[in-house]
């Protein structure tokens, strides 16, 4: 089975020879992927603070652990398609990984796959706070 990196790698590599509206294009696929959120999730968004605030989407994030392996639940605002294809492929390569693997993540994942400039800076700094917070949470759960 490929860790999270391996994951992160290969997505990495299918946006490294498009130009920038397939990136864009390769975003929104991704986003089509997100599962809803759970009504159980749903009711957590009004109960605890899982909004990620430095994003200017509504993106809303749960870091779960199962035995060990990492969960990251998410919901992204339908009119933000890029952030929630970049969310949905954050959670397609942590999903079912040990947790440790998180913290791997590079911090210039944007950079990797060239969407630091497609994106802008105001969107690239709310990306860039989505991989922080996931990180982070990860990394504050209880060990298995």
């Amino acid at each position: 089975m490929t860790s999270v990196t391996d994951r992160l790698d290969g997505i990495i590599e299918e946006f490294a020879d498009l130009d920038s509206r397939e990136k864009l294009q390769l975003l929104v696929d991704f986003a089509n992927g997100l599962p809803p959120l759970s009504s159980a999730h749903e009711a957590r968004k009004v109960a605890d603070n899982g909004r990620v605030h430095e994003c200017q989407t509504p993106v809303f994030l749960w870091m779960e652990s199962d035995r060990g392996a990492a969960r990251l639940i998410a919901e992204v605002a339908p009119e933000a398609p890029t952030v929630k294809g970049f969310v949905a492929i954050l959670a397609d390569a942590i999903n079912g990984r040990p947790v440790a693997e998180v913290a791997a993540i590079s911090d210039e994942m944007l950079e990797q796959m060239g969407l630091a400039d497609v994106l802008g800076m105001l969107r690239a700094r709310g990306l860039r706070a989505i991989v922080a917070r996931v990180k982070r949470g990860f990394a504050e759960l209880p060990a298995a």
